[in-house]
């Protein structure tokens, strides 16, 4: 019988679950890492700018976020705040995990956190609510984000590579906002997050003309502190009840 604290012994079991779990949406995965490849390459990046960029950075919408203000030669500081603030959110994601897994080596944890991605954290945390050690859930999460990291890196490294030869009039653009919100869609099942990303779009499309691209900076400070209150109000109503 498999020990519920043991967390490094690979779980054969668990690792396949992990993997039919995520497989639905690795489809959808890939082809926004395709989207976002050709993004790089019709923003100007040289060929080794995108590939080290789409390896180190791992985060498809902080690079979506950048990749305007480095075409437009935005002051750093931009850049980097906009990237950081988009990917906020996994400062969540690890506060959730962290407890799952705190025994564990800090290289471990490195690791684990560069190949986690939004979906696949999401299904781990539906599958282990609790954070009680169980058997095979290292595994489990193990077979969630490697598969999720292949397949965002197979797509985005074909983007790029296909970047010059695909026509603009073929609306790659199109096809990668669909795969967004393919994403995006069984993420807001909450009222907080709905409510989060209603006010987001709508202070997007107000500060559309703000300089250097800093709308979605204050559309996503907006979303994120708006989905933070709802989560807090409704959370208060219920402890009244």
């Amino acid at each position: 019988m498999n020990d519920p604290h043991d967390l490094v012994s690979h779980d054969a079991a668990a690792w396949r679950a992990g993997v039919q779990t995520g497989l639905p949406t690795l489809f959808g995965i890939g082809a926004w890492g395709l989207v976002v490849g050709v993004a790089m390459i019709k923003s100007g990046l040289t060929l080794p700018q995108a590939l080290g960029m789409t390896l180190l950075v791992f985060a498809g919408s902080a690079q979506l976020a950048s990749l305007p203000l480095i075409a437009v030669h935005a002051p750093i500081w931009v850049i980097f705040t906009t990237g950081l603030v988009v990917n906020l959110r996994f400062v969540i994601f690890s506060a959730l995990l962290a407890p799952h897994f705190s025994t564990l080596p800090w290289y471990k944890k490195l690791g684990l956190g560069y190949v986690s991605g939004d979906l696949s954290v999401a299904l781990f945390l539906q599958r282990f609510p609790d954070t009680a050690p169980a058997p095979g859930k290292l595994s489990y999460l193990k077979g969630l984000l490697y598969p999720n990291w292949a397949s965002w890196q197979v797509g985005s490294i074909a983007g790029i590579f296909l970047g010059n030869a695909i026509p603009t009039e073929w609306g790659v653009g199109f096809a990668g906002t669909l795969a967004i919100i393919c994403v995006l869609v069984p993420m807001v099942a909450s009222r907080p997050a709905l409510c989060g990303v209603l006010v987001a779009g709508g202070v997007s499309v107000v500060a559309a003309n703000m300089p250097y691209k800093l709308g979605l900076l204050a559309a996503v400070l907006v979303g994120m502190v708006t989905a933070m209150v709802v989560d807090e109000t409704t959370a208060k109503r219920k402890a009244a009840k």
